[in-house]
C-alpha cells in the first residue's frame, strides 16, 4: 500500500512516529493509501529548515522571488490535470470541479506573481526640515497553515505562495484525509527552483496541529475549517504568542425576491447547494423564499434535484460525486431524518441513494427540505453535505432578520431584479462576503476572502491585500540628513514638526 509521507528541507521524508491514517478513494470505499503521521520530532525537523532556510530567503530579492513563482504557475498550468485526478481519487469531487479548485488556486499564485507592486512601501518627503518618511513592510520569518479536507489544493495556495512571496518560510500541515495533492504541490515548488526548505508539508492529526501552535519558532498560523476547531487554533495560537487567521464553519442564505427569475435561482440554488457534494464553506444551505416564491421556487429545485446524475468523480457523466468518508455521510443523512421529526417537509430525500457497482462507495442523494423550522437541528448546524433547507418568509425585513440573526457570516446572496433592492441588502447583511445573482460570492484573488461572526477568529481575511499584510510587518523610517552647515545644538524639547 502506498504511504504519503512528509516534504521537508526540499525533499520527501519517511515518517518515524509509526503512526499512519487511511486514505480511501470515496467512491469505492477502499482504502488505497496510508498517510504518515508526524511526531512532534518531524514537526520541529520542518521548522528547523523552515528557519534556517528563512536567513536568505527573507532577504532574497523580489525578482528571484517572483521568477520562482512565474516558473511555479507553468508547472501547475502544466500539471493541473494531474493535480486534479489526485483531488478525485481522495475527496471523491467530480474532474470539471477539481480543475476548477486547482484555477482558483492558481489565481492566487498570480497574484503572488505581482508581489513587487503589492510590496512597494510609501514615502512622504519634507514632512519636516530634511526629514523623510518611508513605510515598509518585511517578512515575518517561518509561518504555518492548516487546511481542510474540501479544497486539498485550493486553500494551501490560498495561504503558502502569498506567504513565500513576502519572503516568509512556510510549513503546511494539510487534511489527513487527502493529503497528496499538497505533497506534489510541494514537489512542483521545488522543480520551479524554490529553495530547500521555504515550502515544507507534514501530514499529521493533532499531534501535529498542536506543534506547531506552541512552537517558539512559527510567527503566524492560518486556519481554514470547522468553527470550534477555528476557536481552539485561535486560543491556542495566540497563547502562544501568534499571530492567527482562523476561518470557521458556515450556514450561508440564498435570499430570493418575487421579482426574481425563478428559473435562474432555481439553477443556481442546485449549483451552489449541490456542488461538491456540499462539502464547501460557501455552499448555499438556505434558501429564504420571500412572499408567494416559495412554492413555485421549490418545485423548480426539486425538479432539477431529481435530475442530477450521481457518480465516481472520474466518470465525465458524473455531476455530483460522493462524500468524504462513510461517517460524514451518515451524519449528512441523519439530519435530512431528524429534519422530518422536527417539522421539515422532506421533499426529497437523498438518504437511499446507491451507485451501481459502487455500493460501498460513500454516496448520498441530494435532499430539499421545505418550511424548515428554525429550531430544527438541520438549519441551526452546519450539515456540510448535499441537504438544502428552504425557509419562508414573508417580507424582505423578516428575511434579513431571519439571516442577520444567524451566528455565522461568511457569505450570502440575493437574487433579485431591483437595483435598489440589491443594495439594501448589501449594506444591510451581516456576512463578509454578499453576491448579488452570485450564488456562491468567493473573491478573485486580488480581494479578500474571509466571512463575520463566527465564520472568522482574527483580525485579516486570506489572500488578497489583507494575506499580504498578515504575512508581512509594518515598519516606518524616520530619515533626516543635515546641510553641513547647520549646527543643530542641543535641544531636550519634544520634537515637532516645522
Amino acid at each position: 500500500m502506498k504511504t504519503i509521507t512528509h516534504w521537508i528541507d526540499g525533499k520527501p521524508v519517511e515518517g518515524t512516529s509509526g503512526r499512519f491514517g487511511p486514505v480511501y478513494n470515496p467512491a469505492t470505499g477502499a482504502q488505497e493509501k496510508q498517510v504518515a503521521f508526524a511526531a512532534v520530532d518531524e514537526v520541529d525537523a520542518a521548522v528547523a529548515s523552515a528557519k534556517a532556510a528563512f536567513e536568505s530567503w527573507g532577504e532574497s530579492s523580489l525578482a528571484k522571488r517572483t521568477a520562482v513563482l512565474f516558473k511555479y504557475r507553468e508547472l501547475l498550468d502544466a500539471h493541473r490535470d494531474e493535480i486534479a485526478e489526485l483531488i478525485t481519487a481522495e475527496h471523491g469531487k467530480v474532474h470539471s470541479d477539481a480543475l476548477g479548485e486547482v484555477a482558483r488556486g492558481m489565481e492566487i499564485v498570480e497574484l503572488a506573481c505581482g508581489i513587487s507592486v503589492q510590496l512597494k512601501g510609501e514615502l512622504s518627503t519634507q514632512v519636516s526640515t530634511r526629514v523623510d518618511v518611508a513605510s515598509i513592510r518585511q517578512p515575518l520569518g517561518v509561518v504555518a497553515g492548516i487546511t481542510p479536507f474540501n479544497f486539498p489544493a485550493m486553500v494551501p495556495m490560498w495561504m503558502f505562495p502569498l506567504a513565500i512571496a513576502c519572503g516568509n518560510t512556510f510549513v503546511l500541515k494539510p487534511s489527513e484525509k487527502d493529503p497528496s495533492a499538497s505533497f506534489r504541490l510541494a514537489e512542483l515548488a521545488s522543480e520551479a527552483g524554490l529553495p530547500d526548505g521555504v515550502l515544507n508539508v507534514v501530514q499529521g492529526d493533532k499531534t501535529a496541529v498542536d506543534r506547531i501552535l506552541e512552537h517558539p519558532d512559527i510567527e503566524a498560523v492560518s486556519f481554514v475549517g470547522s468553527t470550534p476547531i477555528a476557536k481552539y487554533i485561535q486560543l491556542k495560537a495566540v497563547e502562544h504568542g501568534k499571530r492567527v487567521q482562523a476561518l470557521g464553519g458556515a450556514k450561508n442564505h440564498m435570499l430570493v425576491l418575487p421579482d426574481a427569475d425563478l428559473d435562474h435561482a432555481a439553477d443556481q440554488a442546485i449549483n451552489a447547494a449541490y456542488g461538491s457534494a456540499g462539502e464547501r464553506c460557501m455552499a448555499v444551505s438556505v434558501v429564504v423564499a420571500v412572499g408567494d416564491t416559495g412554492d413555485e421556487l421549490v418545485g423548480k429545485i426539486a425538479e432539477r434535484a431529481k435530475n442530477l446524475r450521481i457518480g465516481p468523480g472520474d466518470d465525465p457523466a458524473s455531476e455530483m460525486g460522493p462524500l468524504i468518508t462513510r461517517e460524514h455521510r451518515d451524519k449528512v443523512a441523519s439530519y435530512v431524518a431528524s429534519a422530518a421529526e422536527q417539522g421539515a417537509d422532506v421533499v426529497v430525500d437523498g438518504t437511499g441513494f446507491s451507485v451501481d457497482g459502487h455500493e460501498d462507495g460513500f454516496f448520498l442523494g441530494v435532499s430539499l427540505l421545505d418550511r424548515v423550522p428554525l429550531t430544527a437541528d438541520a438549519y441551526r448546524d452546519e450539515i456540510f453535505g448535499p441537504v438544502l433547507c428552504v425557509v419562508r418568509a414573508e417580507t424582505y425585513e423578516e428575511a434579513i432578520k431571519l439571516i442577520n440573526d444567524s451566528r455565522w457570516g461568511n457569505g450570502t446572496a440575493i437574487f433579485t431584479r431591483d437595483g435598489g433592492a440589491a443594495r439594501r441588502f448589501q449594506m444591510e447583511v451581516k456576512a463578509g462576503m454578499v453576491g448579488v445573482n452570485v450564488p456562491i460570492p468567493v473573491p478573485v484573488g486580488y480581494h479578500s476572502f474571509g466571512g463575520w461572526k463566527d465564520s472568522l477568529f482574527g483580525d485579516l481575511h486570506v489572500y488578497g491585500n489583507d494575506g499580504i499584510a498578515f504575512y508581512t510587518q509594518g515598519k516606518v523610517i524616520t530619515t533626516r540628513w543635515p546641510d553641513p552647515a547647520d549646527a543643530g545644538g542641543i535641544n531636550l524639547g519634544f520634537p515637532s514638526n516645522s
